[in-house]
């Protein structure tokens, strides 16, 4: 019997839901605890079957907490959410450091489990090693103090980023350069000018076209300022308290303890990496900076480098001038609706998916679409169901994300996910549509590995360094000519034409190496940071900016602290290219010629079997090995760099 799909709360009862769903998962969760705390089973399998129950459970509370938490436009609902979620991780330090549980789990003997429920039982017994249970009474009491406090930070470091949504006003023509839906969206007020605000849709496409140097400047200046100065004590106190913490459980610094459940492994590691990244990147940074500073010097003669806030302005010069890539012109072919549905046409015929729309869902805004998943693959089995939440709000999380609402475990509970992000209600961005694409990736993600028999190893359960491996790869699908004339339609109906997709693929592989830098300056700041805790932050985001980046420091700003990553990811930013280069290995499977064949050849089966449905059941690097039939390599990431 397939488990039904979670019904969501109406707007009126939103609050009551969030509290009564927190208060019954951890009440079932520590009835479960109990049991096992005071009459253990003696059989390992019994044991695990109870604990991986709890788990369950408690994932379900801390995902709708961190969801609702996230996009709830009620602000009552989302402190409620943040709350559930803190019991949560409350409890599971408790948990952690039940030097009872550990001896329940260490006393069993596993020898007769098979090789999920053995690779659970060692993974549930180095939990509690790594978070302390071994330690003395005054030592777990400091543990719990600081995971308590880590929560609140975190929390409060996100909602401050929701929150701060700073503007410009400037006067109508001063945003000339700027699509004409664009300005009939943004009117002018009762005093003559036009309000343009920080959230994407605004500031992103105003820093690419707007003519206006000073608007470029200031819109510029007030987004990377979002957050100063009230995360800088925030996070300050979070590198301090994530050391001391690594450092009672017998870590050299936070970097090393949170790289032990990697692919890396080693915290030292890290930077090696970063610097590897950095030094395969340079030369193709060199080279399409001269380009772009030859460009830049039309204007600016005396300019000795490009300025931040012209970047993406000029970048768009040289694409249109050097590449003929109008990205205004590339836009009329990607209405947000034809650009949506395409996306769940190309995947659910890539991965042999159907969605289904449901109507009659309980959504938490308007906005929001609930989709269920079929799997025309196995007799129209339901696998799940998909969330889309693409638009920006008042008081809703301001960047692109996958939220689980709960893991799917087979026979248990059904996999349901949200998809988060702030696009543009209009044309899209052909950026946006890759972001897009990527973000999806972690959805089904999400769902195809839905369908394992532990919790532990649901969905996109594997080390957190691979997790944006699968993502990264369908991008490559939002690039393929065929791919898009199936959804990208101007107008007229006319499709978006192949030669135009060929020069936006070659415009896009400009600029990569110096896009690779930056990302290393993003990631040199996450591990730095935590690994030097520095007194002042902007001193050193300045020094590794002008280590790693193209682009100089502007004067004034405070990028990190609104960079939300240094919460979920901590010291690990490096994640996301070192995924890349699995992901440009994974993708090399594949026939480029015949992107839209992919399923019907076998090899985006094989990939959906061997690499999504697993989930976290094994290594990374074993389902990679399985899916291309050896190790993966640094040679498909390192040839495009170059190329």
């Amino acid at each position: 019997m397939t488990p039904a799909a979670l019904t969501l709360p109406t707007a009126e009862h939103a609050e009551e839901w969030v509290r009564t769903r927190a208060q019954e998962g951890i009440a079932a969760a520590d009835e479960l605890i109990g049991g096992l705390r005071e009459t253990p089973p003696t059989e390992a399998l019994a044991a695990l079957r109870i604990w991986d129950e709890a788990a369950l459970r408690l994932g379900n509370v801390a995902a709708m907490g961190s969801l609702y938490g996230n996009v709830h436009p009620d602000e009552s609902v989302r402190s409620a959410a943040e709350k559930a979620e803190q019991d949560v991780m409350r409890l599971l330090t408790e948990l952690s450091l039940d030097r009872g549980l550990y001896e329940v789990f260490s006393g069993l003997d596993a020898s007769g489990l098979d090789e999920q429920a053995s690779r659970l039982m060692t993974k549930v017994l180095a939990d509690f090693t790594r978070a302390g249970v071994d330690q003395d009474d005054e030592t777990r009491a400091r543990i719990t103090a600081i995971s308590e406090r880590l929560t609140e930070i975190d929390q409060e470091f996100g909602k401050v980023i929701r929150d701060d949504v700073r503007s410009i006003r400037v006067a109508p023509e001063r945003l000339a350069g700027l699509p004409q839906d664009f300005l009939d969206a943004h009117p002018v007020d009762d005093e003559g000018l036009v309000t343009v605000t920080t959230d994407y849709p605004d500031a992103v496409p105003t820093r690419m076209f707007a003519h206006d140097q000073d608007v470029r400047r200031d819109m510029t200046l007030a987004f990377l300022d979002r957050g100063w100065p009230a995360t800088d004590p925030l996070l300050r106190e979070m590198f301090d308290l994530r050391h001391e913490l690594a450092g009672l459980v017998g870590y050299s610094d936070w970097a090393a303890y949170d790289a032990d459940v990697k692919m890396i492994k080693e915290g030292p590691a890290i930077p090696a990496f970063i610097d590897k990244i950095s030094d395969a990147a340079a030369g193709p940074m060199e080279r399409d900076l001269a380009i772009l500073l030859e460009r830049y010097r039309a204007d600016h003669p005396d300019a000795e480098r490009v300025l931040n806030f012209d970047a993406s302005y000029y970048e768009e010069l040289v694409r249109k001038e050097q590449y003929d890539v109008d990205s205004q012109r590339v836009r009329t072919y990607f209405a947000f609706d034809k650009v949506r549905q395409g996306l769940l046409e190309v995947t659910g015929r890539l991965f042999g998916l159907r969605y289904d729309r449901v109507t009659d869902a309980n959504v938490w805004d308007p906005d929001v679409a609930a989709y269920d998943v079929v799997d025309l693959t196995d007799e129209d089995a339901f696998l799940g169901r998909i969330y889309l939440d693409l638009h920006p709000r008042a008081g809703k999380y301001k960047h692109a994300a996958q939220f689980t609402l709960a893991d799917g475990v087979a026979g248990r509970q059904l996999p349901e996910g949200v998809l988060v992000c702030n696009f543009s209600r209009g044309l899209m961005e052909h950026d946006d549509v890759v972001t897009l694409f990527h973000e999806f990736g972690h959805l089904v993600h999400h769902v195809l590995g839905g369908h394992v028999e532990w919790a532990r190893f649901a969905g996109v359960a594997t080390e957190w360094d691979f997790v944006e491996a699968p993502s990264q790869m369908l991008e490559e699908w939002a690039w393929d000519a065929d791919i898009l004339s199936s959804f990208a339609t101007d107008e007229a109906g006319e499709p978006i034409p192949t030669d135009l997709v060929e020069a936006m693929r070659r415009s896009d592989d400009f600029g990569k190496g110096y896009t690779a830098r930056v990302q290393m300056f993003y990631a040199a700041m996450s591990y730095y940071f935590h690994v030097e805790r520095p007194d002042d932050l902007t001193a050193r985001m300045v020094e590794l900016q002008e280590q790693y980046s193209a682009w100089p420091y502007l004067e004034g700003t405070h990028m990190f602290a609104s960079f939300g990553h240094l919460g979920g990811y901590s010291s690990g930013y490096y994640t996301y290219m070192w995924s890349l280069v699995i992901a440009k290995d994974l993708f090399s499977a594949f026939d480029t010629g015949d992107l839209f064949d992919a399923a019907g050849t076998g090899v985006a089966r094989r990939y959906r079997d061997r690499v999504l449905a697993p989930g976290g059941s094994k290594d990374a690097a074993d389902l990679v090995a399985d899916f291309l039939g050896r190790p993966y390599t640094f040679d498909a990431y390192a040839a495009w760099l170059a190329d």
